[in-house]
């Protein structure tokens, strides 16, 4: 099945899982958490999940579905207006760090080689905390292609690092470009600055609500009390 398909129904159910986890929890949505509601919204959608990461951290695919592989991410959108936030990616010490720099060609390869997944799947938590925004974003559009892009070196500007290579960047496309730096174990970054071409990807949205928090005890407890 497609993902129009399933649209309306993870439209309906998203709103619910935020609910729910905020009736306990007042810790934003994020990481593995995102993992855990993603994969409940599938499984209650009929998408039909055939494995997860568990919260692993490697690098790659964190559910399999009926959509195919999916990368889970959580973000918080960088201004109030939510026009922009960063992806955080794989570490690439084997390709390129301060010690050995590396080339374009070879850091471009290793991230396709990795890249095990069809959709990034994206929690958004706006600068307040009150609402999330879902994205579900095919890998293949341009702004996520790192071959996509024209890399060049990255070079200090201060101190001791002054003139040197610290890392690589790239041009723009769509408003986003990519990052590494060295000092940072040599991470990709995806630096969103305009997410005009990713609004389409949004597959539901939720406030999160206002409401008394449960505790697990209560929780526990009542759930004891219905099946007593």
């Amino acid at each position: 099945m497609s993902l129009d398909s399933f649209k309306p129904a993870f439209a309906a159910a998203f709103p619910k899982c935020v609910a729910g986890y905020h009736m306990l929890n007042t810790a934003p949505i994020k990481e593995g958490v995102w993992e855990e509601i993603n994969t409940q919204i599938f499984s209650a959608t009929g998408c039909a999940v055939t494995s997860t990461a568990s919260g692993g951290h490697a690098s790659g695919a964190d559910i399999v579905c009926a959509l195919g592989s999916l990368s889970n991410k959580s973000v918080q959108y960088a201004d109030a207006a939510g026009s922009r936030f960063e992806i955080s990616s794989y570490r690439l010490t084997t390709v390129c760090s301060d010690a050995k720099p590396g080339d374009p060609a070879a850091i471009i390869a290793e991230i396709k080689r990795r890249d095990n997944f069809d959709y990034y799947s994206i929690i958004a938590r706006n600068k307040a905390g009150t609402a999330y925004d879902w994205y579900l974003i095919p890998k293949s559009v341009a702004a996520l292609d790192a071959g996509a892009y024209t890399w060049e070196p990255m070079l200090g500007s201060r101190g001791a690092n002054a003139g040197k290579q610290v890392g690589w960047r790239t041009n723009t496309i769509d408003g986003c470009s990519m990052t590494i730096t060295f000092s940072m174990s040599s991470q990709l970054w995806i630096k969103c600055g305009s997410l005009d071409a990713f609004k389409p990807y949004v597959v539901a949205s939720a406030p999160v609500p206002v409401c008394k928090k449960m505790t697990y005890i209560e929780l526990a407890e009542l759930l004891a009390a219905k099946t007593s």
